[in-house]
């Protein structure tokens, strides 16, 4: 499995210059409180639903709530072409 986990700053500088941010918890835990300009995909759906939120060719940073299902969600998207996804890991890391 391909390292594809970027550390806070970066993922600040790539949702600054433009980066869409994916929240892959559930709509529970999002709803409890999210990274501002954060769009919920939980992971269980991504695979479906990425299309209807990202064009292959953008930069993606997405997270979770601990970095398990952030990391699994990044490599789906990228096995599906999105070859600009990045794990931030937990929000806490934001």
């Amino acid at each position: 499995m391909e390292n594809t986990r970027i550390p806070s700053a970066k993922a600040h500088e790539l949702v600054k210059d433009g980066a869409k941010l994916l929240d892959v918890r559930s709509p529970a835990e999002f709803a409890g409180g999210a990274v501002p300009g954060a769009v919920n995909v939980p992971v269980q759906v991504i695979a479906t639903q990425i299309a209807n939120f990202a064009k292959p060719d953008e930069t993606l940073v997405i997270y979770c709530a601990a970095g398990g299902r952030s990391a699994v969600a990044t490599q789906i998207v990228r096995s599906m072409g999105y070859s600009k996804a990045f794990d931030m890991g937990g929000i806490g890391n934001w």
